[in-house]
């Protein structure tokens, strides 16, 4: 017998040049952009820090890290807070830039079609998928998480 949900609610979360897809339940909250405290020595897609709820989290933007772009405008930019999936009590939480709100949206099977071989999507990158008719991509967040705490490491 197969228990896998028929669908999930996801966010359709727009970023510099594309947009990202999550399930709802990673997003913990949409935030008015701040301009972040920098963190020396950290590669360029990991923005700085920004206090949230007592927490200082790393900021990072997934198309400089994928390599879709060379810098972000954040000019009306927002945040969006994701629930990291580590379990590491020093980061539960991680910041990712976004250039507007999410957008809610029903995923099944039928609407989500990978593009592509996904062979060289860039790092931090899961898969390039088509919902309905929109693309977006599906971050490894794990990879992400580990990339972001061997950045920090030092800091």
């Amino acid at each position: 017998m197969n228990d896998l949900p028929r669908e999930i609610r996801g966010v359709m979360i727009p970023v510099t040049g594309g947009r990202v897809l999550l399930p709802n339940a990673t997003v913990a909250e949409v935030i008015t952009y701040t301009v972040p405290d920098k963190i020396a020595g950290a590669p360029d897609w990991i923005l700085g820090r920004l206090s949230w709820r007592g927490w200082r989290l790393p900021l990072f933007s997934l198309p400089v890290l994928a390599g879709h772009t060379a810098e972000e405008d954040t000019r009306n930019s927002r945040v969006t807070i994701l629930k990291a999936l580590s379990g590491n009590p020093k980061m539960p939480f991680l910041a990712m830039l976004a250039q507007g709100f999410p957008r809610l949206t029903t995923i099944t099977s039928e609407l989500l079609l990978t593009t592509g071989e996904n062979t060289d999507v860039g790092p931090g990158v899961h898969s390039e998928v088509l919902v309905r008719d929109d693309n977006a991509i599906i971050p490894d967040l794990g990879a992400i998480e580990t990339m972001i705490a061997e950045a920090t490491a030092a800091a």
